[in-house]
C-alpha cells in the first residue's frame, strides 16, 4: 500500500492548488449555485457559491486512469468509464440547473431513464468484457456468481449509488469526506486481493477528493455539483462491482445508503398517507437524513463530522470483515 498511498498524496499536492484556479475559472463564468427555496433556511447564505467543483477530482481520476492503462493496468478501465459517463450526465444537469431560477435542474422523470440506460450499458460491458467478478460473501461463504443476472444487479447498484452520492452532497464537505473514506476502504480491500491497478486508481481518486475537500470544507468556497456527485457514486459502485465487493460498499458507504433510504422512505410514506388519509405525513422532519438532523438543531459542521465518523467506523468494520477467512 505504500506506493498507492504516495500516489494519493501526490494527487492531493497537485490538485489542491489547482482547485484555487478552478474556483476562479468557475467564478469568472458565473457558474454559481442557486439554492432551492424549500431547503433549510441556514442554507440560503450559500447562494452564489461556485458549483461544478467536482471537475477537480474527476479530471484527476481520469488522468490517473489513462496513465495506469498506459502502463498495462486494465482494472481501472470500467470505474474510469463509469466516472466519465456520469460526470458528463451530471455536467448537463448542472448546466440546466444554473439556467433554472429555482436551481432544480433536470426533472427525475427525465434523468432516471438516462441513468438507467448508462448503468445497463456499463454493466453489460463489464459482463461481456470479463470484468464482472463473483460477489464476495463474508465468513468463508463461497462467492456468489450471478451469471447474466450480474447485469441488472450491477445496474441497480450503480444507479443506487449515483443517486445516494448526489443526495449526500447537501452539506459542506459531506460527500467528499464520506466518499474519501469509502474509496480508501475499497483501496485497502483491493490491496488485500492484489488488485494493484485498482488500488492505485482508488488512492488517486482519494487524493483528488481530499484536494477538493480542502476548498469544500465549511464554509465552502466551491460545491461539488452533480458533475462530481454522480461521478463519485458511479466510481464507488464500479470499483465495488469489478472487485466483487458490492457488499462491503454497502457497509462502508452506510452514510450514503442511509441518505438514499431516508429519502425513499420520506417520499413513499408521504404519498401513501396522502392517498390513505387525504394529507401527506412525514417520517423525518426533512429528507435526506442530514437535513433531518439539522432540523433537530444540530449545526452543519456537527452533522458532517458525525457522518464522517460513522463512515470511518463502518469502513474499519468492512476491512476487518474482509480479512476474516
Amino acid at each position: 500500500m505504500s506506493e498507492p498511498a504516495l500516489l494519493g498524496a501526490a494527487f492531493f499536492v497537485l490538485l489542491a492548488p489547482a482547485g484555487t484556479m478552478l474556483i476562479r475559472w468557475l467564478q469568472a463564468r458565473g457558474l454559481a449555485k442557486r439554492i432551492r427555496a424549500d431547503g433549510p433556511a441556514t442554507h440560503q447564505a450559500k447562494a452564489g457559491t461556485p458549483t461544478m467543483g467536482g471537475l477537480l477530482f474527476v479530471g484527476g481520476a481520469l488522468i490517473a486512469g489513462v496513465g495506469l492503462l498506459a502502463f498495462g493496468h486494465t482494472q481501472p478501465l470500467w470505474p474510469m468509464l463509469s466516472l466519465a459517463a456520469y460526470a458528463a450526465l451530471g455536467c448537463y444537469d448542472d448546466l440546466r440547473g444554473l439556467k433554472d431560477q429555482q436551481g432544480i435542474g433536470w426533472l427525475a422523470r427525465a434523468k432516471f431513464p438516462c441513468q438507467w440506460g448508462i448503468a445497463v450499458i456499463l454493466a453489460l460491458g463489464m459482463y461481456l468484457g470479463g470484468a464482472a467478478r463473483p460477489f464476495w460473501l463474508p465468513f468463508g461463504m463461497p462467492a456468489l456468481d450471478l451469471g447474466i443476472w450480474f447485469v441488472p444487479v450491477a445496474a441497480f447498484v450503480m444507479v443506487g449509488f449515483v443517486n445516494a452520492a448526489n443526495l449526500t452532497d447537501g452539506l459542506d464537505g459531506l460527500a467528499a469526506g464520506t466518499g474519501a473514506f469509502v474509496v480508501v476502504c475499497l483501496a485497502v480491500v483491493g490491496a488485500q486481493d492484489d488488485a494493484g491497478g485498482l488500488t492505485y486508481w482508488c488512492m488517486s481518486l482519494a487524493g483528488g477528493l481530499l484536494a477538493f475537500l480542502w476548498h469544500n470544507a465549511h464554509p465552502a468556497r466551491v460545491f461539488m455539483g452533480d458533475v462530481g456527485a454522480e461521478a463519485l457514486g458511479a466510481a464507488l459502485a464500479a470499483v465495488a462491482l469489478v472487485s466483487g465487493h458490492a457488499l462491503l460498499l454497502l457497509v462502508s458507504g452506510i452514510a450514503m445508503v442511509s441518505e438514499a433510504v431516508s429519502d425513499i422512505v420520506q417520499v413513499g410514506y408521504f404519498k401513501y398517507t396522502r392517498r390513505r388519509y387525504g394529507e401527506g405525513r412525514r417520517v423525518f422532519r426533512m429528507a435526506p437524513l442530514h437535513h433531518h438532523f439539522e432540523a433537530l438543531g444540530m449545526d452543519e459542521v456537527q452533522v458532517t463530522t458525525r457522518f464522517w465518523i460513522a463512515t470511518a467506523v463502518a469502513s474499519f468494520l468492512a476491512v476487518a470483515v474482509r480479512g476474516v477467512h
